[in-house]
C-alpha cells in the first residue's frame, strides 16, 4: 500500500479548505471548529487519500469524534493508513 506522509495529507487539506474559499493555518492545535473545517470536509478529504493511496480507508465514528484540531486529522489519517 502506499502511504502518504504528514505534509502530503496536510497538502490534501489545504486543497479541501482553499475550494471553501478557507486557509488551512500553519500549526497542527488549530481547532477545527473554528477555521470551518467540517465532518463533510472531512469526508472529502478521506476521499482524496484513497484516491491517491489506491485502497479504501477503514474507519469508525466513535474514533471521528476524538478528532478537534488539524493534527488530529493528520495523526488519525496517518493511523489509518498502518492499520
Amino acid at each position: 500500500m502506499t502511504r502518504l506522509s504528514r505534509d502530503q495529507v496536510r497538502d490534501l487539506m489545504g486543497q479541501v479548505m482553499k475550494n471553501q474559499d478557507k486557509t488551512l493555518p500553519e500549526g497542527d492545535a488549530a481547532d477545527l471548529r473554528e477555521i470551518g473545517f467540517r465532518s463533510l470536509d472531512f469526508s472529502e478529504l478521506a476521499l482524496r487519500v484513497e484516491d491517491e493511496i489506491g485502497e479504501e480507508l477503514n474507519f469508525d465514528a466513535p474514533g471521528l469524534r476524538q478528532i478537534t484540531t488539524v493534527g488530529d486529522v493528520l495523526d488519525f489519517i496517518e493511523q489509518l493508513q498502518t492499520s
